[in-house]
């Protein structure tokens, strides 16, 4: 009996002591990942922002104002330079359209054009549109500490999981432990390579939050590329309805 008692004991604190703490570490790092995406996003929200593309032999520039409705609604109206002005991608829940004035035309992106370049820039369709949910489609874990660009860090491993249609085999985001910022982020192929970074910096507040307001994507495989973005206005949580979100409002939209 005593025996029995004794196993049973130790098969208790290996439970609390192993079994437990991990599932609270993987629950906390869900909610790390929520608040930092919960930051930036907000249930909706308009922007104002320039984006710069740099090739080793030129560069591009653009300016654009972005309405977006979390999850599922948002649409990028291009306002400069001249030739792109007018531009419109618009999406609705797994749905992405572009309409093109230049040429009168609204053109439906299929599925498979949705890893593919928006616009030229190291940004893909879906990085853009967001079809996949970095909250929704990984799980996550805390895989260390670290100091990134002097901010004190939780390094956080995402995965994919087996349902979830996305193309990272692994990202690993570092965010910040007491803004919720996130410094850097690393995507890596299915060969679990790392094939680009996210880095975030210039913080400011807009619209009473503390966020980063210039971002670079620079893709590891192509030395002399980077997109970079500089956030000059950014509003939280406008009213803003589903309805505004239409092939209609692309033509209309200024």
């Amino acid at each position: 009996m005593f025996t029995s008692n004794f196993l049973s004991a130790i098969k208790i604190i290996l439970i609390l002591f192993f079994i437990l703490p991990a599932k609270a570490l993987s629950q906390n790092a869900t909610e790390i990942v929520k608040k930092a995406d919960e930051l930036m996003r907000a249930k909706s929200s308009y922007t104002e922002l320039t984006m710069k593309i740099i090739k080793p032999n030129w560069t591009r520039e653009m300016s654009m104002k972005v309405w977006a409705l979390e999850p599922d609604y948002a649409l990028i109206f291009i306002t400069s330079p001249a030739r792109d002005k007018g531009t419109v991608t618009l999406k609705r829940k797994n749905e992405v359209w572009n309409w093109l004035p230049s040429a009168q035309k609204v053109i439906k992106i299929p599925p498979s054009m949705m890893l593919q370049s928006w616009m030229g820039s190291d940004f893909t369709n879906d990085d853009l549109v967001r079809e996949s949910s970095i909250i929704n489609d990984y799980t996550h874990k805390i895989i260390g500490e670290e100091k990134i660009d002097g901010y004190d860090c939780y390094k956080i491993q995402l995965t994919p999981k087996p349902e979830a249609g996305v193309v990272w085999s692994k990202i690993i985001t570092w965010i910040a432990k007491d803004l919720y910022l996130q410094p850097l982020t690393e995507y890596y192929d299915e060969d679990n390579k790392i094939v680009k970074r996210f880095e975030g910096s210039d913080l400011k507040t807009m619209d009473g939050r503390k966020i980063f307001t210039h971002w670079e994507m620079i893709p590891l495989d192509k030395p002399g590329n980077k997109t970079v973005m500089d956030y000059t206005k950014i509003q939280f949580n406008i009213k803003i309805d589903d309805s505004f979100f239409s092939e209609q409002n692309m033509k209309k939209v200024r």
